[in-house]
């Protein structure tokens, strides 16, 4: 299959290009693979395991090698013998400019970036720019999914979000304020019938119309924010309290990463929309707000390890307050890079069997799921292989 990565510079979707093809070439296992349980043997006749990669970028570095290479150098996140087994399968994927329209202060952290904006093209010409990239990329067997950096909470109108015509109402009459580099992505690709994928907290294809575009053109996509680390624990620990009838009073967690996401989140306005998916999580999986502080920190020596405190006060049998820690320590793309593949892989099965719309039984990927209250691990996984099962059946 061909796999377009919105963010193909950055550390997850390198990662995520070096997983693949050392699998592919035997020099790695599929552990971290969900697709890789038995629930899902079937899958490999349908969509093989194999990948072909391109993308968008607004760090015009050489080839993706070149920026793989980087990364590793600050992270060392997997053994030298897999970077350089896979330099010559990286150093052809070459992106493609992108956009960062109205993506927020924190893209000024990147460093240098070149983008579609900056040749100062029309809402229109940037469409027009990234449909062309994926039609010369694009067959029958392409997924795209977006990992780009967190864009802040945009700023929504009914009159050209709410309707297929108003969003395209909004790209012809260049309202450039109302759109975002997420909409723009999944607008693209949706309208060429591609599955899409949001692995990221920014609208995407959340907004009503690109939800009426998947359904008209009977496409499937899924989103929003991948689930890897500190709210994978929270929803599977915060059922366990529900199912004890243990009351959660409190629950404290406190975020430290680095990298380039620790610098786009350390911006006020990127960081908000991180919050907002984070947040909403306890409330669905308890059925009531306890109190909650979610605090995200920019920590430049952690590179790309991930570091979470959480501190949970829950009050049990006679009113007693008790507590819970717990840290999660974990290098983000190495817990996020295979849901790309799985994600990616699960969406053309779905397209396979003609599903369209929001594919919520995926909801087990993600912080926010569209279209789904369910936030229980348990019960996504649930869902999810049994959609699989009776898909893979038919």
């Amino acid at each position: 299959m061909k796999l377009w990565l919105i963010g193909a510079y950055g550390i997850v979707a390198t990662t995520a290009m070096a997983g693949a093809k050392a699998i592919e070439n035997g020099i790695a296992d599929r552990t971290g693979l969900v697709t890789a349980l038995d629930h899902f043997k079937k899958l490999d006749a349908i969509v093989p395991f194999n990948f072909e990669f391109g993308g968008h970028e607004i760090r015009m570095l050489p080839n993706a090698f070149v920026a793989l290479q980087e990364h590793w150098i600050q992270n060392k996140h997997f053994d030298f013998e897999v970077l350089n087994a896979v330099r010559a399968d990286l150093e052809k994927v070459v992106a493609k400019k992108g956009t960062a329209l109205n993506c927020g202060s924190g893209i000024r952290e990147l460093g240098k970036i070149d983008t579609l904006e900056d040749e100062e093209l029309s809402l229109k010409e940037i469409v027009d720019r990234i449909t062309r990239d994926l039609k010369e990329f694009a067959d029958d067997e392409t997924v795209v999914v977006n990992v780009a950096s967190t864009e802040p909470v945009p700023k929504l109108s009914e009159r050209y979000h709410g309707s297929v015509e108003g969003f395209e109402e909004m790209i012809d009459s260049n309202a450039k304020e109302f759109a975002t580099a997420s909409m723009l992505y999944a607008y693209s690709a949706l309208k060429l019938k591609l599955p899409y994928a949001n692995f990221t907290p920014s609208v995407g294809s959340s907004i009503p119309a690109l939800k009426q575009l998947a359904k008209e053109n009977n496409v499937p996509h899924a989103g929003n924010d991948g689930k890897t680390g500190e709210t994978l624990i929270k929803t599977t620990l915060a059922p366990m309290f529900a199912y004890r009838n243990l009351k959660v009073v409190g629950w404290m967690s406190y975020n430290i990463l680095g990298d380039y996401d620790g610098k786009v989140l350390s911006a006020r306005d990127n960081r908000e929309s991180k919050i907002i998916s984070k947040d909403k999580v306890l409330e669905k999986a308890l059925g009531y707000s306890p109190f909650s502080i979610t605090q995200i920190e920019f920590f430049p020596s952690l590179v790309d390890n991930k570091t979470a405190f959480d501190f949970i006060h829950f009050k049990g049998f006679l009113g007693k307050l008790m507590k819970f820690y717990f840290i999660w320590d974990a290098i983000d793309a190495i817990v996020a890079s295979p849901l790309i593949l799985d994600i990616a892989r699960l969406l053309l099965f779905a397209k396979k069997n003609g599903v369209s719309g929001v594919v919520k039984e995926l909801a087990f990927f993600f912080k926010s799921p569209m279209d789904c209250d369910v936030v229980n691990t348990y019960e996504q996984f649930v869902m999810l292989k049994n959609w699989f099962s009776q898909l893979a059946k038919a």
